[in-house]
């Protein structure tokens, strides 16, 4: 199970891993947790609710590259930067809806963004999936991938003594794959939304972060 903060961070996080599993014939259910819709807040072409929906349309279509049908997808639309942590209110609610997801699909695996991401709705969402997973009778192994410590943090935050294991996926097969998966995330590559002009685009400083035949991961103690 893959969970997303937002739309786009499936493709750039593990996009080859997603496909590597699905091509071993393995099932793989993706939760987009917020709306995403602060990306072009501005718009007025693209007003949340249609905004919401462009960013719902571009991930299935990103998913549906990576082999990943409608039908192993969940958006539980929580607002955009609005990811609520513990004791924030929300978070609860956010917990039980994770939950109940997780009952139905069973996961053995969760991947999800590092706790210590620089976005807060990224580490709200790990916080959220800790939370959920230690309810169920039968606990996932879960694995954290990295966004925006490329970009935002300092490589030396990932040199500390408290995670056990990184793991480093060998993407090349399906390299290409990933890479068609993030464009398909129009709105967010491209000035398809060109009214705002302070609205948010993955520059390609930012994609060279992700334009390599790996994906690393962290995991606990």
């Amino acid at each position: 199970m893959v969970i997303a903060p937002h739309p786009d961070d499936e493709s750039l996080g593990c996009g080859g891993t997603i496909a590597l599993l699905r091509k071993a014939g393995l099932p793989v259910h993706v939760i987009f947790v917020s709306d995403g819709t602060l990306s072009h807040p501005n718009s007025k072409i693209y007003p949340a609710e249609k905004l919401r929906e462009l960013r719902e349309t571009e991930a299935l279509s990103a998913l549906k590259i990576l082999q990943v049908d409608a039908a192993n997808t969940s958006f539980m639309r929580i607002k955009d930067r609005s990811v609520p942590n513990p004791g924030e209110e929300g978070f609860e609610a956010a917990i039980n809806k994770m939950l109940q997801i997780f009952q139905q699909f069973n996961p053995d695996t969760i991947l999800v963004t590092w706790e210590k991401d620089p976005h807060p709705d990224h580490r709200a969402s790990w916080q959220i999936v800790n939370e959920a997973a230690s309810l169920l009778s039968k606990k996932p192994r879960i694995l954290q991938y990295l966004i925006w410590i490329w970009e935002l943090g300092k490589h030396s935050d990932l040199l500390v003594n408290q995670y056990t294991k990184l793991y480093l996926v060998k993407i090349a097969s399906v390299f290409q794959q990933k890479k068609q998966a993030i464009a398909a995330h129009v709105s967010q590559v491209s000035r398809l939304i060109d009214d705002d002009p302070e609205g948010f685009i993955l520059s390609p400083q930012i994609l060279a972060h992700f334009d390599y035949a790996d994906e690393l991961f962290i995991e606990q103690k």
